[in-house]
């Protein structure tokens, strides 16, 4: 067992954490990401990227945060291969505690765990993720333009991703195993007015079914809620809008979060209620959830933090000369 120490602490080596990294070696933080269960963060399991600026060509996920893990470690970031089981926000120094033992310390601590969208749990679900099956529009509805697609849910994520696909697809079908919608009265209004969606009631997915030729998804297969009837729905994407979780159980009592879990950030910044303690990315963001908006935020959280070191710098040696 060790003990680590660095003036920023960051959980989490998604684009949120990485991006904060990378400002915080360049402020001369030495900043310590510990990655966590999933390195690199859900673009790990992305596989043709298409909204990063910068890239022309559709790049892929796993290389894009391969090159922002480089370019973080080149500018001093120190990367470990843990993953926090605990964490201690009462200071000065906050501390986080690995599953093997080691304790990490940091003047500052920026949060960027991140969220993992909700899965069905069905047969074919993971099998043809990146084949068809999907749980952002936003991210890969693009690559079904023209084409037929379904949604699945019946909340406020469903619906919006249902009503964006509509500008890339003529053909959208929104499942729900319910008889009626969770999502706010304005969404259904505008869902149910669009020529382009059909809703299928009563009905939860059995199965995904892939093509046999091309391994790539061909079919749902629905259970009827009331009759237990078997159909099926041919489609070539299916888009799993059932919710998101935030990865926040570790601030359980410590930091506020809001009805869904996610970290309560002062409004347009990443500062939580604690001085020194920064939340980016995913675990504070329900709204956007992209990579770009998470770089966005591990920015911000990386400028405050190095802004907050600067000023308790500051009143330390204002009370030192004081005291003298």
């Amino acid at each position: 067992m060790a003990t680590h120490t660095t003036r920023m602490l960051i959980i989490g080596s998604g684009p949120a954490g990485l991006s904060a990294a990378i400002y915080g070696a360049r402020a001369g933080l030495q900043p310590i990401v510990v990655q966590g269960l999933q390195p690199g963060g859900q673009l790990t399991i992305t596989t043709d990227v298409e909204n990063y600026p910068g890239f022309r060509d559709v790049i892929q996920g796993p290389w894009l945060m391969q090159e922002m893990e480089a370019q973080a470690v080149h500018v001093g970031t120190r990367m470990m291969w843990d993953t926090i089981v605990s964490v201690e926000l009462e200071g000065p120094k906050f501390r986080a505690i690995g599953d093997g033992g080691d304790v990490y310390e940091g003047d500052t601590l920026v949060i960027a765990t991140g969220a993992q969208a909700k899965w069905l749990g069905v047969p074919g679900e993971m099998e043809l993720s990146g084949k068809g099956v999907s749980a952002c529009a936003t991210c890969d509805g693009f690559f079904y333009r023209g084409k037929k697609v379904v949604v699945i849910g019946g909340g406020n994520t469903a619906v919006e991703e249902a009503l964006y696909l509509t500008n890339h697809s003529q053909d959208v079908t929104l499942i729900h195993r319910r008889d009626s919608l969770r999502a706010e009265k304005i969404l259904q209004d505008r869902l149910f007015a669009h020529p382009n969606v059909t809703v299928v009631w009563n009905k939860r997915v059995e199965r995904f079914v892939a093509d046999a030729e091309s391994g790539e998804l061909r079919a749902v297969v629905l259970i009827d809620t009331e009759s237990g009837e078997e159909s099926e729905i041919t489609t070539d994407g299916a888009f799993v809008a059932i919710g998101h979780a935030p990865a926040t159980s570790l601030f359980e009592g410590k930091l506020d979060t809001d009805e869904s879990g996610y970290l309560i950030v002062e409004p347009g910044t990443p500062k939580t209620k604690v001085p020194g303690v920064f939340a980016c990315g995913d675990v504070m963001d329900h709204t956007y959830r992209q990579a770009v908006t998470a770089a966005g935020t591990g920015c911000m959280a990386a400028l405050d933090a190095e802004r907050y070191l600067a000023a308790r710098g500051f009143a330390e040696a204002a009370e030192a000369v004081v005291a003298e």
